[in-house]
């Protein structure tokens, strides 16, 4: 594909900018969050869950992926923000789930107690509920061409469903403590349960764009960057079960292994697991050789970030 016109630059690339762009975008994501749930009708107790789980901090990764896809590929942010921030309620409402006793029953989150510590276990599961359901209907209002808008929304309800999200969960439950796990059964199981959503995330910006510069080699693209991304962001996570600092990550270290789970670690060792996420970060990287601007600096940057990252 030939490299097309791109935005200009809104950033230069000084080291800098890095900081300041994943400043910007996560201000701008958490300014919405805190705003999204202020909806007639919600009882207070359910309102106070969810709020707590969403509002708690977090990276803003899967929003600030959407929406730098779609800027790269001239969407204004304004019109994208909306859809990109109810990414993030179906990534809290998958944590909250996540935690629970019956899943992997944690005390911790972000530094803080997990959502049925503190709220019960019941109004945690209708908390989530309620997260994953409102969060569509945030995607459908998206004030752009239609057709794309329902594009996306099919996209990120694959990701999260029963042949992704959800059913990576599923397969990570009936692994646990099981010794015929195998390596490529692990890579499918974690591009179900995390890397789909994270690749979908940049999948649906990219197609929210189909209206101004984005083509069908841009959805490609987005897809094969996300999808390294998110195969990178799980490996490291299960390096930083072993060696990351618990005030760092704000929950316990150790728990994979505590839980018999199956980890990059536990299959390849703690170095060649580095270098595996090493890998996948150059193929997100060559997924960019045809755009320049801002974003395009960002986005390699933000691959970097994740590989080097303590939490």
């Amino acid at each position: 594909m030939q490299a097309k016109k791109r935005r200009k630059n809104q950033l230069n690339s000084k080291p800098d900018d890095f900081k300041i762009y994943l400043k910007s975008a996560a201000d701008a994501v958490n300014s919405h969050l805190s705003t999204c749930l202020a909806l007639p009708g919600i009882p207070d107790e359910l309102k106070d869950s969810m709020n707590y789980s969403l509002l708690a901090g977090g990276k803003r990764i899967r929003p600030i992926l959407c929406m730098t896809w779609a800027r790269m590929l001239g969407v204004n942010q304004e019109e994208i923000l909306n859809f990109a921030c109810a990414i993030e309620l179906i990534h809290t409402y998958s944590l909250i789930h996540d935690d629970l006793p019956c899943m992997d029953n944690d005390d911790l989150r972000r530094g803080k107690p997990t959502n049925h510590k503190l709220f019960g276990e019941a109004m945690a599961v209708l908390a989530g509920d309620g997260l994953l359901t409102h969060a569509f209907n945030m995607m459908a209002r998206t004030d752009l061409p239609a057709d794309n808008v329902l594009k996306a929304l099919c996209e990120m309800s694959d990701a999260a469903g029963p042949c992704s999200m959800v059913g990576g969960q599923v397969v990570d439950i009936m692994s646990t403590g099981s010794q015929e796990i195998k390596l490529q059964d692990l890579q499918k199981m974690h591009a179900m349960k995390t890397g789909a959503l994270i690749r979908s995330s940049c999948v649906c910006g990219a197609v929210l764009a189909l209206s101004r510069q984005a083509e069908k080699q841009d959805l490609d693209n987005a897809s094969e960057y996300g999808k390294s991304i998110g195969l990178a962001f799980q490996i490291v996570d299960d390096i930083l079960d072993i060696t990351g600092d618990e005030a760092a990550l704000g929950k316990p270290v150790g728990s994979d292994e505590a839980s018999d789970k199956a980890t990059y670690p536990r299959f390849l060792g703690i170095d060649e697991s580095r270098k595996l996420a090493k890998s996948c970060i150059d193929d997100a990287r060559a997924a960019l050789e045809s755009y320049a601007g801002a974003e395009k600096i960002f986005l390699s940057n933000l691959a970097g970030y994740i590989l080097d990252r303590a939490s």
